[in-house]
């Protein structure tokens, strides 16, 4: 499995979640299917409203996890519950591992730049490690704009 750190510049507060809309929107265009777990239902529903509005030009399918279509698009978002039918990528948005993470082939952790961020994102990259997952760490300069669509080009698989 591949854990991929992306270490954010940007403290904006935004930063975080416009960051997970771009590699979702990447994710997207190669038919990942993608579970966003947020640390609770404010987060989850703040980036439902930000996948729809961040970039006037994209189009991104996707629900809250249990509601919505049936099926259901190829992008969900959940707050600390488990998947449903999910094994491609978990972006994890919260500040611990959830228990769930071996169900997927890859995490995606976005850390911000604040202090607790850090700690908290050095301390799941340790336990990571105790699984000897492959661990690649991203440093992310967006501090001109919220994300670096290079970096989301090169770090998602291409397959």
């Amino acid at each position: 499995m591949q854990i991929d750190f992306y270490l954010l510049k940007n403290d904006l507060e935004q930063a975080t979640m416009m960051f997970a809309c771009q590699i979702l929107e990447k994710a997207y265009s190669l038919d990942h299917k993608v579970f966003v777990c947020t640390k609770d239902k404010e987060d989850a529903f703040f980036l439902d409203e930000l996948l729809w509005t961040y970039k006037p030009s994209s189009f991104i399918p996707h629900n809250i996890q249990g509601e919505g279509p049936e099926p259901p698009p190829s992008i969900q978002i959940g707050y600390l519950q488990e998947p449903r039918g999910f094994n491609d990528i978990l972006i994890n948005l919260t500040d611990t591992i959830p228990i769930f993470h071996k169900k997927f082939t890859r995490i995606i952790e976005i850390i911000e730049n604040k202090d607790a961020s850090k700690e908290s994102g050095r301390i799941r990259f340790r336990e990571y490690k105790k699984y000897n997952y492959q661990l690649v760490t991203h440093d992310i300069d967006n501090k001109q704009s919220p994300c670096s669509r290079r970096h989301v080009a090169q770090s998602l698989p291409l397959s």
